[in-house]
């Protein structure tokens, strides 16, 4: 009762939102048109697998598997929901998938209404999505139900002593397929045992990523033969104050900024702290890009094809809530290096401890390190060589899960 009252209060305080704020008014305008779409696109008779991401990181996880499964198993059907705007959005027209739209908020009639219409022949919930009255309705209806590239920890609510009711809605998965070994002996402790280590589906990802990346001729010729380039993504205000001073009093080291925040008063407050030449990428050609030392990429879509670039990769986030995407860089066999705030991504504490990346607190930390890899090619060679068998050493987990699926 609980559960259900908590989600009514979520759909109440999203609908209250919708006129003064773009994203839940364009989660609501989904939710309006899902069961309709629904009925004109599913078509009767064939088999759906139904794949559901909370938003684009996880629909990224789990596509290794979606487009195996697509291409060895070509006469399913995919339908992909998505629970938030930014997942949705950006990925609807996602070739992939026959269906794509978003998931309805978790009440029993919604959910009931949801599974009569899309009637899929097995679900795949990607990471951390457990959604109590979908599981509990796909478990009664014994339609296969599989948690994909899950991660568990002790803090978590299922490991409470008043988390009863979340270790039961657990019990409805036909099989969960976790990251590590911890996840596993976490949820033997509270009865679950149906559960396979198989890795993170993210390392899959990141490898395709790689062999589909888009050449980009501006950005080579910025580079140029021999310069030595230092690639920053995702970066914030902390990061760029501290990685663009070294950049100011070097003039040896090229730099690429592909900024989180892509804002004109973001970058406007990037182009003040430079003391060095730049271009926009926006507006950048084959002759002024050459008089450049910065590259500011003002789009999106391009960063995990411009890591190639870089002799060093410097992953944002890590003086705010987090660090970005570390793999996206460490697959193309670059040294990584972070901020002090990592502890909740487990990639990035095992790039750690490969030795394919450094974690740095302040400034002199960076200008240290960067001195090294600069003066020392061993140093910064067998750095970026570990960095790129951590992801290669680490992939596989899609594989490993079809083989456990009964098609």
């Amino acid at each position: 009762m609980l559960y259900n009252l908590a989600i009514v209060i979520y759909d109440f305080l999203v609908h209250l939102a919708a006129p003064f704020s773009r994203k839940p008014r364009k989660m609501m305008k989904g939710h309006w048109v899902v069961y309709e779409l629904l009925r004109q696109q599913v078509e009767k008779g064939e088999r759906y697998i139904w794949f559901h991401a909370a938003s684009l990181g996880e629909f990224e996880q789990g596509r290794p598997l979606i487009e195996m499964i697509r291409a060895k198993y070509p006469d399913y059907k995919i339908l992909l929901t998505f629970f938030s705007p930014s997942g949705y959005e950006v990925r609807k027209h996602y070739r992939g998938a026959d269906i794509v739209c978003y998931l309805p908020f978790d009440k029993p009639r919604n959910v009931k209404k949801f599974l009569d219409i899309a009637n899929p022949c097995m679900a795949f919930f990607i990471k951390y999505e457990f959604w109590k009255n979908y599981l509990d309705e796909l478990h009664k209806r014994r339609i296969p139900v599989y948690s994909v590239s899950s991660i568990f920890r002790r803090d978590q609510i299922f490991f409470k002593w008043y988390g009863g009711t979340y270790r039961n809605v657990l019990k409805d998965f036909d099989h969960l397929f976790v990251q590590n070994e911890a996840s596993k002996r976490y949820l033997s402790r509270i009865g679950i045992g149906r559960v396979t280590v198989v890795g993170d589906t993210r390392f899959d990802r990141v490898l395709q990523i790689r062999q589909e990346a888009k050449d980009l001729p501006l950005v080579e010729k910025f580079k140029g033969n021999n310069s030595f380039t230092f690639v920053a993504g995702s970066s914030w205000g902390p990061d760029e104050d501290i990685f663009l001073e070294y950049f100011n009093s070097h003039p040896e080291m090229k730099l690429i900024i592909a900024p989180h925040v892509i804002e004109e008063n973001h970058l406007v407050e990037i182009i003040s702290k430079l003391k060095r030449p730049y271009v926009r990428y926006t507006r950048a050609d084959e002759k002024n890009v050459l008089k450049a030392d910065c590259l500011i990429i003002d789009c999106f879509g391009l960063l995990s094809s411009i890591y190639r670039y870089g002799e060093i990769a410097y992953i944002g986030g890590g003086f705010g809530v987090g660090i970005h995407n570390t793999l996206e860089a460490a697959v193309y066999g670059i040294p990584v290096i972070f901020g002090p705030k990592y502890q909740k991504f487990m990639e990035a504490i095992q790039l750690l401890e490969a030795k394919g990346a450094y974690s740095i607190k302040d400034y002199e930390d960076l200008k240290n390190l960067l001195d090294r890899f600069q003066s020392d090619e061993v140093f910064l060679r067998e750095t970026g060589d570990n960095a790129g068998y951590y992801v290669t050493s680490n992939s596989g987990a899609a594989e490993k899960i079809m083989h456990m699926i009964n098609f």
